[in-house]
């Protein structure tokens, strides 16, 4: 069927978000309040939050300025000498209370992010169950921050190395993941003894304002874990400036990564990066077809499609191309929209209108240069933030598709020949996130892993994300890694010491 270049007339199930957020408990949740220096500060402006599967107004979140930042850092430098001076089993103590005060509320919890994020409920509570689990990872993890003793090359001396925390972090999370972005951030770094400012994406700031009422009842000391809402130009300003603020976390574009690392350069702070994606699904001739529809279509979908590893480009080897575009095609086909919280949808809306109509141009651009363009079938209509999920064969390296992030709900299929040709095309990009290869040979899979530049590789699988691996890219992907052991360190400064003169 051909793709229909009208948008979708009238936003679907109005009211439902609403609905639901006001069933939850907790009602403090729906406050608005930030939280700087361990008071809830409602503020004398309010942005909006909406439902962006029907644009409709669903809460008032308190805006903050770069004055509250600047009280926030105040408070956050305050709290630091207390902070790192507990001990690393009383910090992970709190931090295990906090996740399990997460999943004790997992329900509403997961309201919240499918109504300000529009993923369907399922992933939402999934999503909860991850993001503590990096609490509980980390809470460990600071437990284990060893130094080590070097061998002396000096008489009658002890060298050492110790971790000791960086200072005070900030952390600037994304929309797509808005709990699990700040708890593998904040986990990390306060797991390490630093205090945390978290300025959230202020699509979705409800879920992050939720997890501070829980830190805070968690037992997390005044100044250690702040949340404050406002325009991401003006909060960044005082973090980037200030010396205090040793460390800065990022996830989200590649654009406002260069520029963030730019303004850090200013005060030489620790800087981990991880941005955008751009990933290959790389399919051979001798991996069983339907393995390889399931793994593509958990692979670009999940998250409405709106996730850094979702494959970008799925390169089929032309002996099973036709076979492989039949089955995804009919796959897809099956993807029902909807709201989030409806009962059963796969795909919801795009969080913002900018990238539902990148989507469309990228597919308007692919049907122009000659790509077969074939969408599921539905029998409802939606609102603008919609994009029916979307299957795009015989894509070329010269489309927009093929060069660009999509993050949607719209899959590109381009064939191949070789292992040789493939990689070569795979690497020529500027992203180095995540990479994913289907092969039935141990031999070629070994290759592959090891010569594609790629930060993260899933060979025969869609699933490979979760708190105890190091998750960041190559080239313009990012700098650092975020979870594992390696995760903690990104908030922590080695020193040398060196005693000399010992007696022996």
């Amino acid at each position: 069927m051909m793709f229909q270049a009208t948008r979708p007339k009238s936003p679907p199930l109005v009211g439902l978000a609403k609905e639901h957020l006001e069933s939850l408990r907790r009602r403090d949740f729906l406050a608005g309040a930030a939280l700087i220096d361990g008071r809830w500060i409602e503020g004398s402006r309010k942005d909006a939050v909406v439902d962006p599967a029907t644009g409709e107004v669903i809460a008032q979140v308190a805006h903050c300025g770069a004055a509250d930042m600047d009280l926030a850092i105040n408070a956050a430098e305050r709290s630091f000498a207390q902070w790192r001076g507990l001990l690393p089993e009383g910090r992970g103590a709190i931090l295990r209370t906090w996740a399990s005060l997460m999943l004790a509320h997992s329900e509403e919890l997961a309201i919240l992010v499918s109504s300000e994020q529009g993923k369907p409920l399922a992933e939402a509570r999934h999503e909860i169950g991850y993001g503590a689990g990096f609490l509980q990872w980390f809470a460990a993890e600071g437990e284990r921050a060893y130094g080590e003793t070097i061998p002396s090359h000096k008489p009658a001396s002890l060298l050492q190395v110790r971790m000791q925390p960086v200072g005070v972090a900030a952390v600037i999370t994304p929309w797509n993941f808005p709990i699990a972005m700040i708890t593998r951030k904040a986990g990390a770094a306060m797991a390490a003894g630093c205090p945390v400012i978290v300025k959230p994406a202020p699509e979705t700031p409800l879920s992050a304002l939720a997890l501070a009422r829980l830190a805070e009842e968690a037992g997390v000391p005044r100044g250690v874990f702040q949340v404050l809402i406002g325009d991401p130009v003006e909060l960044s300003a005082p973090l980037l400036r200030d010396t205090r603020v040793r460390a800065l976390s990022f996830t989200g574009s590649t654009e406002v990564g260069r520029l963030l690392l730019e303004g850090a350069a200013r005060t030489v702070k620790k800087v981990s990066l991880e941005l955008g994606g751009h990933a290959p699904f790389i399919i051979f001739d001798d991996v069983d077809v339907d393995k390889a529809v399931k793994g593509a279509i958990d692979a670009k979908f999940a998250t409405s499609g709106q996730d850094c590893l979702a494959a970008n480009r799925i390169y089929v080897q032309r002996g099973i191309y036709n076979a492989f575009v039949e089955k995804f095609a009919a796959a897809i086909t099956r993807l029902k929209v909807g709201h989030g919280l409806e009962a059963g949808t796969d795909v919801g809306p795009m969080t913002k209108s900018s990238v539902a109509e990148k989507c469309r141009a990228q597919i308007r651009d692919a049907a122009a240069k000659g790509a077969r363009v074939i969408s599921a079938n539905q029998n409802q209509e939606f609102g603008p933030n919609f994009v029916v999920p979307t299957l795009l064969s015989d894509v070329t390296d010269d489309m927009l598709i093929s060069s660009e992030e999509t993050f949607g709900p719209v899959a590109a299929v381009l064939p191949f020949d070789s292992e040789q040709e493939v990689l070569a095309r795979a690497n020529f990009n500027e992203m180095g996130l995540a990479a994913y290869i289907y092969t039935d040979s141990l031999r070629r899979a070994l290759r592959l892993a090891e010569n594609i530049e790629y930060g993260m590789v899933g060979i025969n699988t869609a699933s490979f994300t979760g708190p105890p691996i190091p998750f960041g890219g190559w080239k313009q992907s990012g700098l650092g890694r975020e979870g594992s052991r390696h995760g903690i360190q990104e908030y922590m400064e080695l020193k040398y010491v060196c005693f000399g003169d010992l007696v022996v």
